[in-house]
């Protein structure tokens, strides 16, 4: 595989963001439909990562945060093809680098992912509440 190139990229566009969810199967649980919600979830992000190989989007992270304290990473998405080469896991290092070393990661797993974050070294949290 060829090496990725990570970088922040907080101007990436809603076509690449939609084209990557597919790719990653996160498609499911977003807004795919719905253009300019996508684009008010990029443009109010306060980091956005991404991975690419050979100029291929293959990885990007999406987070909110306040540079101090906590960082919800939002979104956490690979292609299904580039999958355990580790890029989920770089992505989500320079996250935490970029938000501060502070700062706690916070995530909600998707349910087909819920066993790769203990795996990466993160702790299951039991107290998480969502809105209806």
């Amino acid at each position: 595989m060829t090496t990725p190139v990570y970088q922040l990229e907080p101007d990436l566009s809603v076509t690449a963001f939609v084209d990557l969810l597919k790719r990653s199967t996160l498609a499911e649980r977003r807004p795919i439909g719905d253009c300019d919600r996508l684009e008010a979830m990029l443009k109010n992000a306060d980091i956005i990562l991404t991975a690419r190989v050979t100029g291929l989007l293959v990885g990007v992270a999406r987070a909110i945060t306040d540079f101090s304290f906590c960082c919800y990473l939002s979104d956490l998405a690979v292609d299904e093809q580039f999958q355990r080469q580790g890029i989920g896991k770089e992505l989500i290092r320079r996250v935490s680098l970029e938000a501060g070393e502070k700062t706690k990661l916070i995530l909600l797993a998707a349910p087909g992912a819920a066993d790769y974050y203990p795996h990466i070294g993160m702790t299951r949290h039991e107290s998480c509440w969502i809105s209806s």
